[in-house]
């Protein structure tokens, strides 16, 4: 194999290029994106680039300097138009075509639109969009109470904003995180001001307004839809891929052409840690992890996928982190860590730790978190009592 080419510019992409190298791989590597910038972390665009006092600048994930000495070829701001899996090869906007050994597809998701009068976050030009717009008293409306929704609520009531959040379901956080954080988190965001619309549904929505079924109209100077992403498989379907939930993977990340791999938010795998469960994972670092799984094997290793997910928000003071799956254990057990700080463990019918989700002030969680998804990709069966009880170090149920 002479030639990979990565299409993406997000962590999955940066990692690749990364990871090819530390393999020792002598070829020549191609990052194709779309984007004019190379690389740059994104979950600070819903919280600190909204934040700063001074204008952000991305954080890079790969660098010129870097860049040149991975002796990546870097082509930005073009698009991939087609893979033609016949010839073995890509073709982008401005008509070039560029042959490939093997191929990794890390075009990440898109976010959902609600149409022309509504923005979204996706990239480092919506987010100087949005800190132009977070001023103090201007009205914001946000339409989604799910993880960038109310980052986006407590980044703009931080900077003295009028919030409003519409959800349609009967709760915040609905998918993925248990009742008992979300209320906490609930409850944070109306101590802040927020306005909590839930089992809301909008008929209309115009420049300045947003029209409920029940007759309210809330007015807004500025429309956001945080109502979820979906993963970019267009390159992908059309060049004849198996599609399920994203770019349809196998344990290897390997996609239905055996020369083809995906990582990241586009793509769903079957997870072996949990059951051959498939997953599609939308979080930083999972996109790291499934990259290096990916490259991996592109070069010729039988690695199967088994790294624990891991998921962070911030929101105001608060900590939340998620490693395992919340909805995959029936059993659930609480540990309090302090008076502010709480660890809920989902257990299987048989004992195995599958999911812990925490929430606590600043950094409060993150060891005993750490510990928890140690525990999981161990399938260890602690005692219920001994979960509970927070003298009970985490640390001693690895030993032995």
């Amino acid at each position: 194999m002479k030639h990979v080419i990565i299409i993406g510019g997000g962590m999955a992409a940066a990692r690749a290029c990364i990871n090819l190298r530390s393999h020792d791989f002598q070829g020549e590597i191609t990052l194709i994106s779309e984007e004019q910038h190379l690389p740059y972390d994104r979950p600070p665009l819903s919280k600190a680039s909204l934040i700063a006092e001074d204008e952000p600048q991305p954080i890079w994930l790969l660098e010129p300097d870097i860049v040149k000495s991975l002796q990546v070829d870097a082509h930005l701001g073009v698009a991939v138009c087609k893979i033609d899996r016949i010839a073995k090869q890509v073709i982008l906007a401005d008509d070039s075509e560029l042959p490939y050994g093997k191929l990794l597809i890390a075009t990440g998701a898109k976010p959902r639109s609600l149409g022309p009068h509504v923005l979204t976050l996706r990239d480092y030009r919506d987010a100087l969009e949005l800190r132009k717009r977070f001023k103090l008293g201007q009205k914001i409306v946000i339409v989604g109470g799910g993880f960038i929704g109310l980052e986006l609520a407590s980044s703009a009531s931080k900077l003295g904003c009028k919030v409003t959040v519409i959800e349609a379901q009967q709760r915040i956080l609905l998918r993925g995180v248990p009742e008992r954080i979300a209320k906490i988190i609930h409850d944070r965001h109306v101590g802040a001001g927020v306005e909590l619309l839930l089992s809301t549904v909008i008929e209309t929505i115009t420049a300045n307004a947003v029209k409920l079924q029940d007759g309210r109209e809330i007015e807004a100077d500025t429309i956001i839809a945080g109502i979820g992403a979906s993963p970019e498989v267009r390159l992908a379907q059309e060049a004849g891929l198996v599609i399920d939930n994203g770019i349809a993977c196998n344990e290897y990340m390997q996609t239905s052409d055996p020369d083809i791999y995906a990582a990241g938010d586009c793509c769903s795998f079957i997870h072996t840690q949990f059951d051959g469960r498939r997953v599609r994972l939308e979080a930083w670092r999972s996109a790291q992890e499934q990259s290096a799984t990916a490259i991996a094997n592109m070069l010729g290793e039988t690695k199967a996928h088994s790294a624990v997910p891991w998921f962070w928000s911030d929101q105001y003071e608060l900590g939340l982190q998620i490693t395992g799956f919340a909805d995959m254990g029936p059993v659930t057990v609480e540990r309090h860590l302090s008076e502010q700080a709480l660890i809920l463990f989902h257990l299987a019918a048989d004992g195995r730790v599958l999911g812990a989700s925490g929430i606590g002030p600043g950094n409060s969680i993150a060891r005993d978190i750490k510990l928890a998804e140690m525990i999981i990709a161990k399938s260890l069966k602690p005692s219920m009592q001994a979960l509970a009880d927070p003298s009970v170090p985490l640390k001693s149920f690895l030993r032995g």
